[in-house]
């Protein structure tokens, strides 16, 4: 490890002794605000403390074990060259966690998320694909042990969606989801292709972190709110009672419906939650460009008009091109089994930012 970084964790140590005394003072102590300030401030570099002294009391272990190379006795060599192996594998995790914890960590990674995935080109064989992943996205929702909620749906003539936006709701679903927006291609045979022939369709992810109220203040006198009767099937479906609520952002023209609830004051509720959460993307977006000059993550851009993943049917085969990762039953995958998949993209990013940080 460079030797700026080791005095960088040793003052972050040197911090926490200093938190530790000043907690311990009786002023402090009677004060619940600043003892409660001061522990927070403690407990968010405790892991850092306790990495570092393990690594240093490893590192010891590491040279201890290397003196010992040099000894006559072959069983004692072999001894000391196992336990210098066994060390410097340890000494290496202990490197890559401590790093990683000092990377700054992004605010928003334990919000819930609103996702929005929409048809793209392909017609019919696009709004079945925005389908299937938005099913794919459930399934891995349900794994984690995460909620999922439709706020607002339109559905295509098969089985599709021209537009789905829901929530998940969970402990670190954004930090999980985050690296899923942009494009997604299908390349397969449709239902509908007579000939047997290959199509390749597209559908558009958007990751949100949801908004809290203290994130975006929205004036009333910016917003047109209109109700109509909600859409269906007609019959005993059709609401009798206009319910269906349009929201539009005068400042922004960002419009969001939800009709999907009986309850006019439900339908806004959400329609409010997804619209507080388009103006904090479009905020972030906005910093985000602002700091893409000095530096730019391919990874991390969540560019919307990127292609990111194909999912090629006939081979089987998912690629991710951003981080050149190809795998494989696709079945399996779209039952919500991508894992792996989500791993390689952060930590190609993790990676990406280490390498920034040190630069």
């Amino acid at each position: 490890m460079d030797e700026s970084i080791l005095a960088q964790l040793r003052r972050i140590r040197e911090r926490y002794n200093e938190l530790t005394d000043e907690m311990g003072r009786p002023d402090v102590a009677a004060s619940f605000e600043q003892l409660n300030q001061l522990a927070k401030e403690r407990s968010d570099i405790q892991l850092i403390v306790t990495l570092l002294d393990e690594y240093e009391s490893v590192t010891a272990a590491v040279e201890d074990a290397r003196a010992l190379l040099g000894e006559e006795d072959p069983e004692m060599r072999a001894l000391a060259e196992a336990e210098a192996a066994s060390a410097e594998e340890r000494l290496a995790a202990l490197d890559s966690q401590l790093m990683r914890e000092l990377l700054p960590k992004d605010p928003r990674d334990a919000r819930n998320v609103i996702m929005e995935i929409r048809a793209g080109a392909g017609g019919e064989e696009a709004a079945i694909f925005a389908g299937d992943l938005y099913r794919m996205y459930v399934r891995y929702a349900e794994r984690r042990g995460w909620k999922t909620e439709i706020l607002s749906v339109s559905e295509s003539e098969k089985n599709g969606f021209k537009e789905v936006v829901f929530e998940i709701r969970g402990d670190g679903a954004y930090s999980r989801l985050k690296y899923e927006s942009g494009v997604h291609r299908v390349q397969r045979v449709p239902e509908t292709e007579a000939q047997g022939r290959i199509h390749t369709s597209t559908a558009t992810v958007a990751v949100l972190p949801e908004a809290e109220e203290v994130d975006i203040d929205v004036d009333e006198k910016d917003l047109r709110v209109d109700i109509f009767h909600s859409s269906g099937a007609g019959g005993q479906n059709v609401n009798k009672v206009a319910t269906a609520v349009r929201i539009t952002h005068l400042p922004t023209n960002i419009v969001v419906v939800c009709q999907d609830e009986r309850s006019q004051l439900k339908n806004r509720i959400k329609a409010m939650t997804v619209l507080r959460s388009r103006l904090l993307d479009m905020e972030q977006q906005k910093q985000d460009a602002e700091l893409s000059a000095v530096r730019r993550s391919q990874v991390g851009s969540g560019d919307r008009s990127e292609k990111i993943r194909t999912y090629n049917y006939p081979q089987d085969r998912i690629t991710d091109h951003r981080v050149g990762l190809t795998v494989h039953n696709i079945p399996d995958r779209m039952d919500g089994n991508i894992d792996d998949v989500v791993d390689a993209v952060a930590t190609a990013d993790e990676a990406e930012r280490l390498q920034a940080s040190v630069a």
